[in-house]
């Protein structure tokens, strides 16, 4: 009979009341090795995130997969730590994903832009960011962790909590994410990450008289997302895909083969409107209309927020002057709360050289993160980290901060720089605190050390912060590549570009724009989920396509499976092996870009057979193949039943 949390954990019980797994109060989760692997973890989930994130515009929470590799490591080097050093290392993996998660929305919108950031000022509203959010996020822990204990559920912190109990479950994960690693590190090593000798994308583009394109990249990180989003987020997006390539943009080309000859696009004059293709069209008008949905999808994310924001506020007001429930005495929550502000003062001073810039703007942005970091961590309570409406919530607080800046007369490029770096301090609070909510849930049900999370969440949050913003100034080259070719779609950052952009210089094309959100508005009468559609239409068909077939493994598997637990183990297995293809695509792709952008290696063009799409073909075939197999032969343990 394999280890179960008490009951007690998911609620029926006043907070104050509830027993822990672990109710030895002098147990200690932490030492040197503990906080070592906890840092190396960090690195990984940071490091993978920001690649993946700006590659594909989704990311996977680390909480489960940082659980179970965390268990791994604790077992081999730390096993005398046991639960509570494995929940110290779940927490400082989420803590390296979340500031990965925050961070790549808007710091590539400042090279998208055509500006650069050093490294010191990327750190600078990193490290303010995370410790203001972790600081503010901890203030309200009793109302949040304690008061609502059984009213927000916490269903992802109620998951790892379950997989941290469940320790012998372990084994199994740690072989599939195994699985899942070398099935994309050796694609990636084949091809564009790394050596490039296949091709791995499948395109097919429409004629002269109805211009569409639909294409597949044959990508294991993408194909391991779809598994583990499943088949409905998947579909979503794929909507949007093809409203963009099968509607919109034959509509715009339907049109331009009528234009003038000398008549050129209105973002390019190289550019002949008569003369544009498919990709043109879409880098040119189609993406404007993605950019609308998105901004029109954020505001009414934002607004829907506002029950939450009033009922988070008086709640918290009521509870702040209780006593935690683990009963230990709160320290350090101030000292990281006015770091936060200290950092953000001083560093929107070296960032703008401008005493009003730096204090009208950071007073903003703090009131703007203390709203939405109190409102993440309560959606956090209601469902999870991997739902939380970061990006509206961003989208919100940017355009409010980028008006600001237009009343003050603030809109040259340099300005729209400060701008974009204050608003990654606020992007970064915001996940950080949905992050650190989840980690401290888990510390509460567990029996853990509250501090302990805090300091080595915020510690976590440090390195993640070096890592991420290390990582964006290594593949700035290729970040700055545009169009069909781009290795990274950014959808994110390239919404926040070009709102701050065409708003501050009033160029911005409004009649897409507003086309744009006429469709979100359509959608959201409709009560389908705008945010999701809108990056399906602006991402590239061929990441939203990749994304399906990993959904339809899935759909598979739990169709072929023949009974609830034989399914329920085999899908477990499935999003371990998941997790193994997003790591292994992330990191082998990240180190394939840095040999590459160094002159270590020297990728090759793939020719004849090898650059067919029949070559894309057999390799999606190889790869749906391999990561079927192992899955549908995973089984029910004896013990298990």
């Amino acid at each position: 009979m394999k280890n179960k949390l008490p009951k007690e954990a998911y609620g029926g019980v006043h907070g104050k009341d509830y027993i822990p797994y672990i109710t030895d109060k002098s147990k200690k989760g932490t030492n040197i090795v503990v906080m070592i692997i906890g840092i190396v973890l960090s690195v990984i989930f940071a490091a993978s995130t920001a690649y993946s994130g700006m590659k594909s515009g989704l990311t996977v929470a680390a909480g489960i997969p940082g659980a179970i590799i965390g268990s791994m490591f604790i077992g081999v080097f730390a096993k005398d730590k046991g639960i509570l050093g494995k929940n110290i290392t779940q927490g400082m993996s989420s803590g390296g994903e979340s500031i990965a998660s925050g961070m790549i929305y808007v710091l590539p919108a400042i090279i998208l832009i055509g500006s650069d950031f050093t490294f010191l000022e990327g750190l600078s509203v990193g490290v303010g960011g995370a410790l203001f959010g972790i600081g503010a996020l901890s203030l309200v822990y009793n109302y949040l962790i304690v008061e609502e204990h059984g009213k927000l559920m916490y269903p992802e912190s109620m998951a790892i909590s379950e997989t941290l109990v469940a320790s012998e479950g372990g084994g199994d994960a740690i072989k599939f994410m195994g699985i899942g690693f070398v099935i994309s590190g050796i694609i990636n090593v084949l091809t564009g990450s790394f050596l490039n000798v296949i091709n791995n994308t499948i395109t097919y583009v429409g004629s002269k008289f109805y211009k569409w394109k639909f294409s597949i990249e044959v990508n294991p990180l993408l194909l391991g997302i779809g598994f583990i989003v499943g088949l409905e987020v998947s579909l979503t997006m794929l909507a949007g895909s093809i409203l963009s390539n099968f509607g919109i943009a034959p509509l715009i080309g339907y049109f331009t083969d009528m234009a003038q000859s000398n008549a050129h696009a209105w973002n390019d004059t190289t550019v002949l409107i008569s003369q544009m293709d498919v990709n043109a069209i879409t880098g040119s008008y189609v993406k404007y209309i993605g950019a609308g949905m998105m901004l029109c999808g954020g505001i009414i994310g934002a607004l829907k927020l506002i029950p939450t924001i009033v009922v988070s506020i008086k709640e918290t007001l009521k509870a702040k002057s209780a006593k935690d429930g683990n009963g230990e005495k709160s320290s350090g929550e101030m000292i990281l709360l006015l770091a936060g502000v200290v950092i953000a003062f001083v560093a929107g001073f070296f960032i703008s050289q401008s005493i009003a810039m730096a204090i009208v703007s950071a007073i903003v942005s703090l009131i703007l993160s203390l709203l939405f970091v109190i409102v993440a961590g309560r959606l956090t309570g209601t469902i999870g980290t991997s739902n939380l409406p970061v990006s509206g919530m961003t989208i919100a607080s940017l355009v409010i901060l980028t008006l600001v800046f237009v009343i003050m007369g603030w809109k040259g490029q340099a300005d729209n720089k400060s701008l974009l770096l204050f608003a990654a301090f606020m992007v970064v609070a915001i996940s950080v605190a949905g992050g650190y909510s989840q980690s401290q849930k888990v510390t509460y049900v567990i029996g853990g050390s509250k501090k302990e999370m805090q300091n080595y969440f915020a510690i976590a949050s440090i390195v993640g912060v070096i890592v991420t913003t290390g990582t964006i100034l290594v593949l700035s080259s290729q970040l700055r590549i545009t169009g069909a070719d781009a290795p990274f779609a950014l959808p994110q950052a390239n919404l926040m570009s070009t709102l701050t952009s065409g708003i501050m210089s009033g160029n911005l094309p409004w009649p897409m724009i507003i086309v744009g959100v006429v469709m979100a508005l359509f959608l959201f009468l409709l009560n389908l989920p705008i945010m999701t559609i809108a990056i399906g239409f602006y991402l590239p068909i061929s990441t939203t396509t990749i994304i399906l077939v990993g959904a339809l493994i899935r759909v598979f598997v739990e169709k072929m499976s023949k009974s609830e637990e034989d399914k329920e183990v085999k899908v477990a297995n499935g999003i371990s092996l998941s997790s193994g293809l997003v790591a292994g695509g992330s990191i082998i792709g990240l180190v394939g870009i840095i040999l590459q952008v160094t002159g270590l290696i020297k990728p090759r063009v793939p020719s004849g057979f090898a650059a067919s799409n029949m070559m894309g073909i057999l390799l999606l075939i190889v790869l749906v193949i391999a990561t079927t197999i192992p899955i549908m032969m995973s089984k029910v343990k004896k013990n298990e039943r």
